[in-house]
């Protein structure tokens, strides 16, 4: 009986495989016909599934006078760069009143200044660096007492996505609901009304992706203006109801029917065919916020015990001078003790007691005015700094959207530096927070970090966003043996390719405004090193490369500059021991 019952299991068992085969008549092609993605899909929505809404609360500032006030709490933190946090002031009187928000936590000051007219209802937004989790904000102004409210963060840990929009509409949107108390959700949101919406683009950088879940004209021109930088600058912007032509708010466009687009340094994802496909429209928000997470990465130092000449990750300084000489002070220390031991001890026998007990001390304080001629005549009282960054020109819009890195070594504490809107101050990423960090930074206008920007004899890297006006230019004609180009870049030229009439040529080195003849290019268009990075810098960058090292098309150049860059802190008086700017445009055709 039992030898029976395993021979018709095995009957059985065999019918299933053979009508389960694809290619079998009568047998079923589920197998053949999933595609690896769908499966990858499936294993990873078993894993996490939902979302997660961090919901926001209301707290009143106790009420002074005739203003009144409310801040909103329970944020969901940024994963880097600043948090912003809402705060509502409402001026009851009939006079302009002046008031000054202000946050403080561990010691840290962040600062926002504005008028409210009479009867006027303010939105006004506060930026947070990312790595504190609560504070007290304060309110003040002329004549009445300093009101103040106390608030925390939602320091989650996953995928981190603002959403333009109410949770109806984002559920509507993505088709995810809320994930159970026990299940991983795939992101955690943010909610943000689309009126009062931030228009700073540090309020942006730091989330994973930034969902659009209302109609276009729901969201106002500026607004859209700063989105619209935020993408371009290495932002993952996705819209879930893209307006009739795209190319109106978001110009780089190459298609506007695409699903999904590089823009600049970013991506733009237009909610289209994920609603017909599964596993859907939330499955793809979780995959854009997988992407490179940060165009920027600046490495910070190491933990306090475990001082030593490398940096986080165990990664080298990019400036010489930030590594102490070693070398030269263990010779100097050397020579010191020989002249104080064989050498105290032979003058001794020839001069006396006497001689060692006057000679010791003066070449004590010879050694230690070496020391400090040395750091004085080498590093100097100037700020040191290594600069590199990727810049697309955008010629149309007179443009140059920029992602820096730059390195900083100062022997003087350098105080303060001005960032406008249009560009973000970004701190390396670290458990324990930033060491030493910006003691107080101003909001009103911009960013204006007013104490402590780098620290005295302390090496720092800042990464750097920016999306500024340009002119920079690369005029080019053809001529007899190649291309006569004119550097236009304001900048010095230090080579670099160009392609036009499907040739490839040489840049040559050239100075600012300088003209010079490109000859052809001899190596084959996949063998040319476009950027010319060290291994450091590079690594730093990640995946922001990508669109400087694509095929170039017709027209277009990659030049490799020298100087100070196209970021905001290029205003800064600095030492430079090493720069490089990779820029890629399209060229201008001189005309004759």
């Amino acid at each position: 009986m039992a030898s029976r019952a395993h021979l018709t299991f095995a009957v059985l068992l065999g019918a299933l495989l053979w009508t389960g085969l694809s290619g079998v008549p009568g047998g079923t092609a589920a197998f053949a016909t999933s595609p690896p993605k769908a499966v990858e899909a499936r294993d990873e929505a078993s894993q996490a599934s939902g979302y997660r809404e961090v919901v926001e609360t209301t707290e009143n500032f106790p009420t002074e006078g005739d203003l009144k006030g409310s801040v909103r709490v329970v944020t969901l933190v940024p994963n880097r760069g600043y948090t912003p946090i809402q705060v509502t002031v409402h001026n009851t009187g009939g006079q302009p009143r002046p008031v000054r928000l202000s946050i403080h936590s561990q010691g840290r000051i962040m600062e926002r200044s504005l008028e409210v007219g009479p009867r006027e209802r303010t939105v006004t937004w506060l930026l947070m660096p990312a790595d504190l989790q609560a504070g007290i904000i304060n309110m003040d102004s002329p004549g009445m007492d300093t009101v103040a409210q106390s608030f925390y963060l939602d320091g989650y840990r996953g995928a981190r996505v603002m959403v333009l929009g109410d949770v109806k509409a984002f559920e509507a949107a993505t088709g995810l609901s809320r994930a159970p108390e026990n299940m991983e959700p795939l992101v955690a949101t943010r909610f943000v009304e689309p009126r009062t919406a931030p228009r700073e683009l540090a309020a942006y950088v730091g989330y994973d992706a930034v969902l659009v879940a209302v109609p276009a004209d729901q969201v106002p021109d500026d607004v859209w203006a700063v989105l619209e930088m935020f993408a371009v600058a290495g932002g993952k912007l996705v819209l879930d109801q893209p307006p009739a032509n795209p190319r109106l708010r978001l110009p780089l466009l190459q298609d506007e029917k695409a699903e999904l687009s590089p823009y600049g340094f970013g991506f733009v994802r237009q909610f289209r065919e994920c609603r017909k496909k599964t596993p859907g429209c939330g499955f793809r928000l979780w995959e854009d916020t997988e992407r490179s997470p940060a165009v920027v990465v600046p490495a910070g130092p190491p933990p306090r015990w475990e001082r030593h000449d490398l940096l986080s990750d165990g990664r080298l300084p990019l400036l010489s001078s930030a590594r102490a000489p070693v070398g030269r002070f263990l010779l100097l220390i050397f020579l010191f003790v020989l002249a104080v031991g064989p050498g105290g001890w032979m003058l001794a026998r020839r001069k006396g007691p006497l001689a060692v007990l006057i000679a010791v001390p003066t070449l004590a304080v010879l050694t230690s005015l070496g020391l400090v001629a040395w750091s004085v005549l080498v590093d100097g009282f100037s700020v040191h700094a290594a600069r590199y960054s990727l810049t697309l020109l955008d010629r149309e819009r007179s443009r140059a959207v920029t992602v820096g890195l730059n390195a900083w070594y100062a022997n003087l504490a350098e105080e303060s530096v001005r960032m406008p809107a249009s560009s973000v101050l970004l701190a390396p990423a670290s458990s324990t927070g930033p060491e030493d960090p910006p003691r107080l930074l101003d909001w009103t206008n911009g960013l204006v970090v007013k104490n402590s920007f780098l620290p005295s004899r302390s090496y720092r890297e800042w990464g750097e966003v920016a999306v500024v006006p340009s002119r920079a230019r690369l005029t080019a004609h053809k001529t007899d043996g190649g291309v006569q180009v004119q550097n236009a870049l304001g900048a010095p030229l230090m080579g670099g390719t160009l392609k036009l009439d499907g040739q490839l040529y040489v840049l040559p080195e050239l100075a600012d405004g300088a003209e010079g003849l490109a000859p052809p290019e001899e190596a084959e268009a996949g063998d040319v090193d476009l950027l010319g990075l060290e291994h450091e810098p590079r690594m730093r960058f990640q995946d922001a490369v990508a669109p400087l090292i694509q095929e170039l098309e017709d027209g277009a150049f990659v030049a490799r500059l020298g100087g100070r860059g196209f970021t905001p802190t290029a205003a800064l008086d600095v030492e430079l021991d090493a720069a490089l700017h990779v820029v890629r445009g399209q060229v201008e055709e001189a005309r004759r």
